[in-house]
């Protein structure tokens, strides 16, 4: 699992590297990711790391390309990890054939069904395998300081991850963040599509582990730290791909109150990176709280 580096840009006095490797999680296929450390970054100053999961149709670039989060963490000393979005080139048939499954639509689950299973599997990518090839690599990020934040699918992502590390007793991630995350995917077209897809079990399978409306409900009085942002003009929200009012009722119900999660409708913003960018340095100092604490 030896890293090779693709390319690499400075950026506020720190660096962005784009790497490539292959990924036994993912069935052996070639896996591009950027990290970007902060200047503060260096062998004897290990710093914590922030990982950022896309939306649907993204790559590891989109996050750092316009996301605004590299110099407010690069002044906060926080590296950030951008993996992509799904395996790519396993010639699964079919896995190419609309936006919203297979290529660039991973889900960040692990797949069941066994014509996806082999190489569908990005739950254990992001959250075992990177965390592996960063430290074995040798670079200097402190992996007890993790968080993670996402867009969309990205965000339906990092909210499930969190929420099932919390539930787990693993506790990989402090804090999380959301810029409009499909919040309860079982009662969504998108999250009904990918889960009858990838797993064996369906939406049923999907209920107890890929569904942040679902989890939330199970955690009692454990600790969370939660920040979910959308716009109040983003299509998909208006469509009921996003349900983030599902979410934030399950929270309240479940006895979590606005410092713990916190839900914010944001006036007249879309589902863009032009609304992502407005709040990204907002969610580096969130995370940034519970990072360096």
């Amino acid at each position: 699992m030896s890293l090779e580096k693709v390319s690499s840009n400075k950026a506020f006095d720190g660096e962005l590297v784009k790497y490539k490797f292959k990924s036994s999680a993912l069935g052996g296929l070639d896996a591009n990711f950027n990290l970007f450390l902060p200047a503060k970054a260096a062998e004897g100053n290990k710093v914590p790391l922030l990982t950022y999961l896309a939306g649907l149709t993204c790559t590891e670039d989109n996050g750092a390309q316009k996301g605004h989060f590299l110099g407010p963490a690069a002044k906060e000393g926080i590296a950030i990890l951008f993996p992509d979005t799904s395996p790519r080139g396993a010639g699964i048939e079919g896995e190419t054939d609309s936006w919203d499954f297979g290529v660039g639509a991973g889900f960040y689950l692990n797949a069941t069904h066994p014509k996806w299973a082999k190489h569908y599997n990005m739950l254990t990518h992001i959250t075992t395998e990177l965390p592996q090839v960063l430290e074995a690599a040798g670079l200097p990020i402190d992996f007890k300081r993790q968080s993670i934040f996402g867009h969309s699918m990205g965000g339906h992502g990092a909210l499930t991850l969190y929420l099932n590390s919390v539930l787990q007793g693993t506790k990989q991630y402090r804090s999380v963040s959301a810029f409009a995350p499909i919040s309860n995917p079982v009662n969504c077209p998108w999250g009904q599509k990918a889960f009858s897809g990838y797993l064996q079990g369906g939406i049923d399978e999907a209920r107890d582990k890929y569904d942040a409306t679902e989890l939330i409900k199970k955690l009692g009085k454990e600790p969370v730290h939660v920040l979910v942002d959308y716009g109040t003009a983003d299509n998909f929200y208006k469509n009921g791909q996003l349900l983030p009012e599902n979410f934030l009722k399950a929270a309240r119900d479940t006895g979590y109150d606005e410092v713990q999660v916190r839900v914010r409708a944001q006036e007249g913003y879309d589902h863009s990176y032009y609304f992502i960018s407005t709040f990204g340095e907002d969610h580096i100092h969130f995370h940034a709280n519970f990072l360096k604490a």
